[in-house]
């Protein structure tokens, strides 16, 4: 996946594990396998969408990447300077510095903003932790950031409260670049709004990108909402991804049965279009105690005795003279899956 030099960001084999305990004494009966063995490349200037149900691990991967929870095992291979650096091996003070590079946009902009700062502290916030910025110069990168995202600087004084949804998550993107970083990791950063809201917090990010060159992975559950800024993407089922594909040939040909089914509740704007809507049976796999084989199998329809033995490799189907498309199926081949125009 990473033999290309245009590659920023390169997962192999993530992986995060939450300890059971029980007891006075918290002995450790079992694990949480949340984020299972992830692997993907987001190259420089692109959006990667990161798909799936809640429970996933989705958000446990943006957060792993970032480090804001220590990983279990795996790599995360940042360019640096023409160099592959594993961010899993830092030490806490290089990791503070290497922070510059990453940073987040988070879900709730009505909890990710502190009610007790004003927008000029918390936009101004990460230039003054880094000794970046301070007196007028400070004042005045806070209001070229606020212009950036479309807020007027003659309200940075005003507390979190005071402004809507679309607006608080605006300051929230607006801290996100203060420090000029090169990968933007959005955690479901327009789930929480309105619909209209959502298309212009959306158009506002792909502005950002154009301008400044950023890379993003988006983390979301909405198809319709990462078809709409992705150039690849990736569908994550019970802690594994299970199919990663350019966004067109992933809507148009579907190599794995959950994909299949994610695209069968897209909701078409047309009152005459009617579709079957694929209905899986059964409840997602406990990642505390995974099935054994494909986590998918006691939901999928087309199992079968090999799907509950043997654990699928996420491998490449594509052809040689074709862009990669990864799925973890042992029927990629052979299923005739239905898809959707993007």
């Amino acid at each position: 996946m990473s033999d290309s030099d245009s590659v920023l960001l390169d997962v192999k084999n993530l992986r995060k594990y939450f300890p059971i305990t029980e007891g006075f004494l918290k002995r450790v009966v079992g694990q949480v396998k949340a984020v299972d063995g992830v692997s993907f490349a987001v190259k420089k200037q692109e959006t990667l969408g990161l798909i799936g149900e809640s429970g996933c691990g989705k958000t446990t991967v943006g957060r792993s990447i970032l480090r804001a929870i220590e990983p279990t095992g795996g790599e995360v291979l940042f360019e640096d300077g023409g160099t592959m650096v594993d961010v899993c091996r830092l030490s806490r003070k290089e990791l503070r510095t290497f922070r510059r590079h990453m940073q987040m946009v988070f879900q709730d902009p009505y909890s990710s903003l502190n009610p007790r700062m004003t927008v000029f502290d918390i936009v101004a916030e990460p230039l003054v932790v880094n000794r970046m910025a301070r007196g007028a110069e400070l004042e005045d990168r806070v209001a070229e950031l606020l212009r950036v995202v479309g807020l007027d600087p003659q309200f940075m004084r005003r507390y979190p409260h005071a402004f809507s949804g679309g607006q608080r998550q605006r300051i929230g993107v607006a801290r996100a670049l203060a420090l000029n970083p090169r990968l933007i990791i959005g955690d479901e950063p327009v789930s929480a709004l309105d619909v209209s809201v959502q298309a212009q917090v959306l158009n506002l990010l792909q502005d950002l990108q154009d301008r400044m060159g950023l890379t993003y992975l988006f983390i979301s559950h909405d198809l319709a909402v990462v078809e709409h800024i992705s150039d690849r993407i990736a569908i994550m089922y019970v802690g594994q991804i299970v199919e990663l594909a350019d966004e067109e040939t992933l809507f148009a040909t579907p190599k794995h049965p959950y994909t299949e089914a994610l695209l069968s509740a897209v909701p078409k704007p047309d009152p005459s279009h009617k579709k079957r809507k694929i209905l899986l049976q059964g409840e997602v796999a406990d990642p505390a105690n995974p099935p054994s084989g494909c986590y998918f199998h006691p939901r999928c329809p087309y199992a079968e005795d090999v799907c509950r033995e043997e654990s699928p490799e996420l491998v490449n189907v594509a052809p040689a003279d074709s862009d990669p498309h990864f799925v973890r199926c042992h029927f990629n081949d052979t299923l005739n899956l239905v898809g959707i125009e993007a």
